[in-house]
């Protein structure tokens, strides 16, 4: 098991590397060159600029029970196809259950930007988001450990 993080746009870097190094967990940061990521006890790869390098690049090295950290509900489809357990930077585990709603609701909220309509921006990030996503990841952790 290892923790690859979609790095691009990606507020919980530090705390997933944290989490890997006190449990010994290989983690992987993968960004496009527009960003630059060095973190202690990480493995950083940059691939080119493009639409969805990054994902690719990403899909490509997975292995099954990998943890995958993503926003992106496209890339988070294509881990769950490979058996790998995406999360978000919310703490929320992408799964068979949800992934088709949340599809649907991106696809939805694009036809109305397309359509020219507004969407409400992302609110500023909290304390507790980041307090959940740690739990959450150090429970994915144990968790694939005790199997």
């Amino acid at each position: 098991m290892r923790i690859l993080i979609d790095a691009d746009g990606c507020p919980v870097v530090d705390i997933a590397c944290e989490i890997a190094r006190d449990t010994s967990t290989q983690c992987i940061i993968i960004c496009d060159t527009s960003h630059f990521f060095s973190k202690q006890g990480a493995r950083t790869i940059t691939v080119s600029k493009g639409a969805d390098s990054v994902d690719f690049a990403l899909v490509n090295m997975l292995k099954q029970g990998d943890i995958v950290i993503t926003q992106d509900y496209g890339l988070a489809a294509m881990c769950l196809a490979r058996e790998a357990i995406p999360i978000s930077q919310d703490g929320m585990v992408y799964n068979n259950d949800n992934i088709d709603a949340l599809l649907l609701a991106r696809h939805n909220a694009k036809k109305i930007r397309n359509a020219g309509g507004r969407l409400k921006g992302v609110p500023k990030r909290t304390q507790s988001q980041n307090e959940m996503f740690r739990q959450k990841l150090k429970n994915i952790i144990e968790n694939s450990n005790n199997e």
